[in-house]
């Protein structure tokens, strides 16, 4: 199954929410991304630019924009970025499959 990385942010109104009623946000990620077909591999809590970061595993790319879709819609999180993550082996296909392709490219402006 692809693995997505997802970092985001909380909203102001959530951080003061969970500092009153502090709660385990990995169990309601964990039980999203499962409805969606998926599972939580990873939850982290970081520091810097994004608040959280994640790491899951999804059927399809439309499943894993689906369940951030879902989670951005409650307005407890904001600026959510995902990235698809290849694993070696994956990244290895891939350079092989471009070193087949771009003999037959010509990039622009490229004479």
């Amino acid at each position: 199954m692809p693995v997505f990385i997802t970092q985001g942010r909380y909203s102001r109104e959530a951080i003061k929410g969970m500092m009153v009623k502090p709660e385990d946000r990995a169990d309601a990620v964990s039980r999203l991304l499962a409805k969606a077909g998926g599972r939580l591999l990873g939850y982290y809590i970081t520091f810097g630019e994004f608040d959280f970061l994640l790491v899951a595993e999804m059927p399809t790319e439309t499943q894993m924009a689906a369940a951030v879709l879902a989670a951005g819609a409650g307005g407890g999180v904001t600026d959510l970025r995902t990235t698809l993550a290849l694993t070696s082996d994956e990244a290895q296909g891939a350079f092989a499959a471009a070193a087949d392709l771009a003999p037959g490219f010509k990039s622009a402006g490229g004479v």
